[in-house]
């Protein structure tokens, strides 16, 4: 093969390279593009959280048009990107009325965490924040839980005092602080917790992962960019 063969080849080989770089820089980009930038957690005091009986936290106006159902597990790294892209459109959504969100809370993380109970404080800590019903609040206190604050599996993690401060920035009352730091709904957590990843399994055909989405009976394709649209209309 001639020097000059040889040459054009590299070239071409580089231009390839430079190409696939790109495209995936892009696409990388496009995947991480924050929804509805800059609109913050619920503003609406319109909307609601609950704490149904199962340990499931509705959050919403009662009116809301639909309600999608959302596994999470408090140290899912994937759960935190998905609040992270999709949080702020759901919230503006919920204050406009056209979205509701269970939240169903799992806790099959809790051996990847430094104190090895991570998951199901975190949780036990939702439920803290959610009884005292403030949508906003709650609002601020998942974003929170979900955002920067947010764990990285097999590091440390937060203390129930953490969690507190963090369910106090988002403006909780004194009640749901001190049900935080004194672990009150901790044996409960772990129950509802529990059943929920069993329901989950079941849903996902014995593969349980996080996070999953459900409108009704369908799961939701998070790698569609425009779910939270679609399931708000």
């Amino acid at each position: 093969m001639s020097n000059n063969t040889t040459y054009a080849l590299g070239a071409v080989a580089l231009v390839l390279i430079v190409l696939l770089v790109v495209l995936a820089f892009r696409w990388t980009r496009d995947d991480q593009s924050v929804r509805n930038d800059g609109y913050g957690p619920v503003r609406d005091a319109g909307v609601v959280a609950v704490l149904e009986a199962d340990g499931a936290v509705l959050l919403g106006k009662p009116d809301a048009r639909n309600t999608l159902e959302i596994y999470e597990d408090p140290l899912c790294p994937a759960c935190g990107t998905m609040e992270s892209v999709y949080g702020q459109e759901i919230a503006q959504k919920m204050d406009e009325g056209a979205l509701a969100v269970r939240y169903r809370y799992v806790n099959f993380l809790d051996a990847k965490s430094g104190s090895k109970d991570y998951s199901t404080r975190a949780i036990a800590a939702n439920e803290c924040v959610a009884e005292a019903g403030d949508g906003p609040v709650y609002s601020k206190f998942h974003e929170a839980l979900f955002g920067d604050k947010q764990p990285s599996e097999g590091g440390s993690d937060l203390t129930n005092q953490d969690l507190a401060a963090l369910a106090a920035d988002s403006g909780a009352p004194d009640a749901v602080i001190s049900c935080i730091t004194t672990g009150t709904k901790l044996d409960a957590a772990k129950t509802h917790a529990e059943a929920a990843l069993e329901a989950l399994t079941a849903r996902m055909d014995g593969r349980a992962a996080t996070p999953a989405v459900f409108d009704g009976d369908t799961k939701v394709d998070v790698n569609n960019h425009e779910w939270v649209v679609e399931a708000s209309n």
